[in-house]
């Protein structure tokens, strides 16, 4: 894919229909504003990551410029968002993850993290376009891999009421796809690790003070905090790219890195018992869940429509979901993945 017009979700409002993932371009703030917005549950399922490479890709591709009213249009700033209420992410698909484990399938659990990590690498090198800041802008819970997608742009901007954790080492695993590389680099190597191994869940109070979060916005006002932070470094945004690329000079992350951490993850989550599956098998059921909760709360009321089910049954401690059987097949060695 070689020009922006073959992904017409980068106009200014056109979109694939199907597409998980959501783009609009503000021309006069140059900023390219990027939604995740999954079916289902909103963890990065392999539809999304797949619709949101094929945008990055074409970014990518066209060094940071974007089509826009029939004419391509320089992007100076990219802001990763969720059109999810309450939810930035959740992370990676734990249900897919618990299936994986229990069939002992090592190479589609290692493809699947590199997936991730196809999208989360470019977005920590700006697209390789010097010349673009990228800002995360976290309204709602941010965990697992979706803190660690937060983590990846040169700025980390989250709502007070935010949510932000790597839960992982609740079911004996750790978060394999960035997040020590990216905070190590932030606030270094034993504060990243105490803050991995202790699984909790902090608001994003707590991570401003820690330096992990860059900006702090009043809970509904997000985007005008965006805005606003674009609007007042706009003059000096020459100076701020450059800060941000000496940064990445300083403190590398190199692609090899990061898949070496995810061969890690691979064995370490073949190793993982019963009682740890059965964790996960927990949190799968309490998200899915409470998107099941948010969703009847949104129709309540409503006569006409389909009767709403939830997206997944559940079978003992197993989850089991007919969409992760074609999930399960694209991840084998030698299919095509999504």
């Amino acid at each position: 894919m070689n020009t922006m017009t073959d992904i017409p979700n980068l106009g200014s409002s056109e979109r694939r229909p199907d597409s998980q993932y959501e783009a609009e371009f503000d021309p006069e703030m140059g900023t390219l504003w990027g939604y995740f917005n999954p079916a289902g549950a909103p963890r990065f399922n392999l539809a999304l990551l797949a619709d949101i490479r094929a945008h990055d890709s074409a970014l990518q591709s066209n060094n940071g410029h974007v089509l826009h009213e029939g004419a391509m249009r320089k992007a100076d700033y990219y802001v990763a968002a969720s059109r999810t209420p309450g939810v930035y992410n959740l992370g990676g698909d734990l249900s897919l993850f618990l299936l994986l484990i229990r069939t002992r399938n090592r190479d589609a659990l290692v493809h699947y993290a590199r997936l991730c990590i196809d999208n989360i690498y470019p977005r920590m090198r700006n697209y390789f376009c010097p010349t673009l800041t990228t800002i995360s802008l976290v309204q709602g819970d941010a965990l697992g891999g979706g803190f660690e997608t937060a983590l990846s742009s040169d700025v980390l901007i989250a709502e007070e009421s935010a949510v932000l954790g790597l839960p992982e080492v609740l079911f004996n695993l750790f978060p394999g796809m960035g997040a020590y590389s990216l905070l190590a680099r932030r606030i270094g190597m034993r504060a990243a690790e105490d803050l991995i191994l202790s699984g909790r869940m902090l608001p994003a109070s707590k991570l401003h003070e820690m330096g992990i979060v860059d900006v702090l916005a009043p809970d509904g006002e997000g985007e005008r905090t965006t805005r606003e932070w674009i609007a007042r470094t706009q003059r000096r945004r020459n100076g701020h790219q450059a800060v941000f690329q000496a940064r990445k000079c300083v403190h590398p992350i190199e692609r090899e890195e990061l898949d070496r951490v995810v061969e890690v993850g691979g064995d370490a989550a073949l190793r993982l018992g019963d009682k740890d599956l059965k964790m996960m098998s927990r949190i799968v059921r309490s998200q899915e869940r409470r998107m099941f909760d948010a969703a009847s709360d949104g129709i309540r009321g409503r006569t006409i429509g389909a009767p709403q089910s939830r997206p997944d049954t559940f079978e003992g401690d197993a989850p089991i979901g007919r969409a992760h059987e074609d999930s399960v097949a694209s991840l084998n060695p030698g299919a095509n993945s999504a």
